[in-house]
Order: structure tokens, then C-alpha cells, then sequence
């Protein structure tokens, strides 16, 4: 038997590392552990599937020969053993063990690990306003909202919608609500423009003006303040500085921050940005742990300098890295360029290095 190798995460570079480990490595027993129940699916692809660009939410977690990357595929197609609804709760170094709890039974258990890696990704930022707890405030973090989003509109409950926040998700969220389903639409965002930090002022003027073209109201330099829920706690509009705005569903794209807790909690190292530190192996502070993806901080090609780079994309290179130096082969990940681009309507936008 050759050793045993633990996941936690299945959504991008976790089920990358498991599979990479088990090809080169076909006596290894790998175990891919998620909280979710849904697993291995294009959570780029939300808003396509908000907007119906993609009809059916099974096409986000299936192959290019549209098998469902489900248990039943890793199991069977590439020999993972898969544990969804399952939550890491804490990782004995010491011991080489994780403490697991199924989320539906409430029992929990013990696995232990010759290696571990955690692929936990990243959690959206919630603002800390009041209302942001009511009913009709989504986040966009993992299909079980985008469905439920999904089906308030198609059940006609929404005609007015507000988005809080200007950058990436939160612009393809506000075109998927005007393009297809015609939901009148406001983006609110803190920053004197869109995409801050993302591309330069003038770039993002004529995109503000191209979604303005297309009937979304673009607020900019405006805070929202609260949510505003009617008398059966459901939000029905958000106060800024200068306005008070109607609406049937608040979306919250106000970024994202690493989910590194349980690597914090291991005592592991942990960036002042809240992402877990690694060398060019994907090893954390610990050698027989690694991590990839949206948790961690990774090194700009451009400044040398470190930076959290939540791309889908670069999570599944970190993974089959991860899963190369898991199973003994020398690999490395440099780091990236901050290379970004995404479309709006009719005018697609993207930059890459740092201005």
C-alpha cells in the first residue's frame, strides 16, 4: 500500500491534485474531502448559468464528454475516495490526522494522512452592515445559491436588482440579471470606479459608460450603508450615502478573503493578508502539508512581491503542481502576472501585470 493522501477542498485545485496524484501514483489511497455536497464544478461559470448562457447547472460540474463529476465519477473513473458534506474541523500535525464531521449525521472521525493538502479556497467578504443577514441577500460562493438565485428569477419574483460592488462578479452578475431576463439593475460601488486595483481609471470609465449603454445604473463612490428588508425580513432595497435604492434581491460582490482558519488553527504559517504561505512545491511551514488555490498568496513575476491571485485558472496549475511533488516528482509553480479578462455585453476588458 503506498501512502495515504488527504484533500480537503473539491472544487478546483483539490480534485486536480487528487487525480495528478493518483495517475502518478496508482498505489497511493487518495481521499478528497468537501463540506459541500456539490463538487469539481466551474464556479467562473456561475453567472453564464444565473444569466441561462448555461442551461442546466450540471454542465458547471461535467467533463468535456459530459460526465458528472460526482463521488460516483472520482470513485469509479479515477480511483479517489470521495467524502462530500463532510467538514474538516481541525489537523493534529503530530499525529498526521484530521478530524472530520459528516454534516448530515453529525458523527465525526479521525483520517489519517501520510501527506495532506488543502485546496479550501477562498469565502466572500460580508460587509459588515446591518440587513446583510436578511432574506434576499445572496453572495456568490457556491452553486447552491446561484441556483437558488436562478430560480427566484425564472419564478418572476425579481424585476429589480442591486449589486454591491464593481468588480468582476459583480459586473457579469448584473449582466446576467439585465441580457436574458430584462431585471432592471444597479451596481453600487464603494471606489471611485470599477474594477479597483484591476485596471486603470480611464479603462474603467469607458466601461462603466458601455454598462450604462445597456440600462444598468452604475453608482460609483458609494457606500452602501444598509439593507433595507420589509415587513417579512426579506431585503426590498439598500441605503447609500447619497440615495436609497429599491429592490427584490440584494447581491453582495464585495470580494473575497482566503478560507485559511483551519490552516491557522494548525499553526501554520499564515500571510498578514490572511492567505497561507508556500514555497514554489506548494509546501506550507510544514513539509507533509501542502496547499493550492484560492487560500493561498502566491509571488507576482512582475514586483517579486507576494499577492492573493483568486483565479481558477491558477488554482488548477497549483493543484497538478501540488500533486507532482505529493507523488515525487520535483515541480514548481513561479507564480503568475495578475493576467485578468472578462467580457461586458459587447466590449470584452483584461490587463495583466501591475498598471
Amino acid at each position: 500500500m503506498g501512502n495515504r493522501v488527504v484533500v480537503i477542498g473539491a472544487v478546483a485545485a483539490g480534485p486536480k491534485a487528487a487525480v495528478r496524484v493518483k495517475r502518478l501514483d496508482p498505489e497511493a489511497e487518495v481521499v478528497l474531502i468537501d463540506q459541500d455536497s456539490l463538487i469539481s464544478y466551474g464556479g467562473c461559470g456561475i453567472p453564464y448559468y444565473v444569466s441561462g448562457d448555461v442551461a442546466d447547472e450540471k454542465e458547471l460540474r461535467s467533463t468535456s464528454f459530459h460526465m458528472l463529476r460526482d463521488e460516483h465519477f472520482f470513485e469509479k473513473a479515477k480511483g479517489v475516495s470521495t467524502l462530500t458534506s463532510t467538514r474538516a474541523l481541525s489537523i493534529d500535525r503530530n499525529s498526521k490526522n484530521v478530524l472530520v464531521e459528516d454534516l448530515k449525521t453529525g458523527q465525526q472521525k479521525t483520517i489519517n494522512y501520510d501527506f495532506l493538502l488543502l485546496a479550501t479556497g477562498s469565502e466572500p467578504i460580508i460587509l459588515p452592515i446591518p440587513g446583510a443577514d436578511f432574506g434576499g441577500v445572496f453572495t456568490i460562493s457556491d452553486l447552491h445559491k446561484a441556483i437558488a438565485i436562478k430560480d427566484m428569477i425564472a419564478r418572476g419574483k425579481v424585476g429589480r436588482a442591486i449589486i454591491i460592488g464593481g468588480g468582476a462578479i459583480g459586473i457579469e452578475m448584473a449582466e446576467a440579471f439585465k441580457d436574458l431576463w430584462g431585471v432592471e439593475t444597479v451596481i453600487v460601488e464603494f471606489k471611485e470606479q470599477l474594477l479597483p486595483s484591476l485596471v486603470d481609471w480611464e479603462m474603467a470609465e469607458i466601461l462603466a459608460k458601455h454598462l450604462r449603454d445597456n440600462e444598468i445604473k452604475v453608482f460609483l463612490g458609494e457606500a452602501a450603508l444598509e439593507i433595507i428588508a420589509d415587513e417579512q425580513g426579506k431585503a426590498c432595497g439598500v441605503r447609500t450615502e447619497k440615495r436609497t435604492i429599491e429592490g427584490d434581491i440584494v447581491i453582495m460582490a464585495a470580494g473575497v478573503k482566503p478560507r485559511s482558519q483551519l490552516a491557522r488553527d494548525a499553526g501554520l504559517h499564515v500571510s498578514r493578508t490572511g492567505a497561507i504561505v508556500v514555497n514554489e512545491h506548494m509546501q506550507t511551514s510544514d513539509p507533509d502539508i501542502y496547499a493550492a488555490g484560492d487560500c493561498i498568496e502566491i509571488t507576482n513575476l512582475v514586483s517579486g512581491m507576494k499577492f492573493f491571485a483568486p483565479l481558477g485558472s491558477l488554482a488548477n496549475k497549483q493543484g497538478r503542481v501540488a500533486g507532482d511533488n505529493i507523488a515525487g516528482i520535483p515541480s514548481q509553480f513561479k507564480g503568475g502576472i495578475g493576467s485578468f479578462i472578462m467580457k461586458a455585453f459587447d466590449m470584452s476588458i483584461g490587463s495583466a501585470g501591475l498598471t
